[in-house]
């Protein structure tokens, strides 16, 4: 998952407000547990990714994430005894005593699950649509140096990558047993320190930290950084004032009540709307 310039309004949002709305509507989908207002924020943030044009990358990461959520979804039923709705014995096991799958620990299963979904769905959309040099770039006021130092060492994981494949690669053709992990790691150390004091020198030939801190680039607020703070700010408002307000009408245990009626539509689409409204203008995505 690496990051792709697009035209799109998120891509035109500074980095630091798109970070932002993608982390609350993470936030959000953590603080409900109704499947209807969940399935509602994973189609928000498929829609989402529709229109920043990363639908592709964020579809691959929730298959990537599916089978760790089922595995969630199973060890909730088989290890969670509440519930009062039995629909499978499994007879006793040493460790676990005896294993009764109720109705109730699987459905709440089945919500952390889609919790989990969502929270990758965010995080993918996230690396697909916010400039990571753009938001290394914010922290240059608390320390420039280690911005550069984190903004290298990302663009050097891809390179130390593939020197371990070609190590390993090498080592396949030598007769005997292969190399251990430990052997690898080594050799691909030893080159990242290599890179490192290539790097170093090629920044101080040019110049770097010799004329001190670079001059800030005072950059206009655009309509879609302010539309996309003031829906990151109404999502976190929705989420807070349900908890706040004790909207929950959804129980697990001890028997399962799944309620479906005006209200929760109503907060459905309420943020489903709130979420996908910064992507309706479309005018100067093609610039910063």
């Amino acid at each position: 998952m690496t990051y792709r310039r697009r035209s799109s309004p998120l891509h035109a949002a500074r980095a630091g407000v798109g970070s932002l709305y993608c982390v609350v509507l993470a936030g959000v989908a953590l603080s409900f547990e109704h499947p209807l207002i969940l399935v509602a924020l994973l189609l928000a943030v498929l829609l989402a990714a529709a229109g920043a044009q990363v639908l592709g990358p964020v579809a691959r990461s929730l298959l990537w994430g599916l089978p760790f959520a089922l595995v969630i979804a199973a060890v909730n039923a088989l290890v969670v005894r509440d519930g009062l709705t039995v629909i499978a014995r499994f007879g006793e096991l040493p460790p676990l005593g005896q294993i009764d799958v109720t109705l109730e620990a699987t459905a709440y299963g089945g919500v952390l699950a889609l919790r989990a979904l969502i929270v990758i769905a965010c995080f993918a959309l996230h690396s697909a649509a916010v400039d990571p040099d753009e938001l290394l770039r914010a922290f240059r006021r608390l320390s420039f140096r280690s911005a550069l130092t984190a903004a290298l060492a990302t663009r050097m994981v891809p390179v130390l990558a593939r020197d371990a494949r070609r190590f390993r690669d090498a080592q396949r053709c030598r007769p005997g047993p292969p190399a251990s992990r430990l052997a690898l790691a080594r050799a691909v150390t030893s080159g990242a320190l290599d890179r490192a004091v290539d790097v170093a020198a090629t920044l101080e030939v040019r110049g770097y930290g010799g004329s001190g801190r670079p001059a800030r680039r005072v950059r206009p607020w655009s309509r879609h950084d302010l539309a996309f703070a003031v829906s990151a700010a109404a999502l976190a408002a929705l989420g807070a004032a349900a908890a706040l307000g004790g909207w929950k009408t959804f129980e697990a245990y001890p028997r399962l009540v799944v309620p479906f009626g005006g209200a929760e539509l109503a907060l459905s689409a309420a943020l489903c709307l709130v979420a996908l409204l910064p992507f309706a203008d479309r005018r100067g995505v093609g610039s910063r």
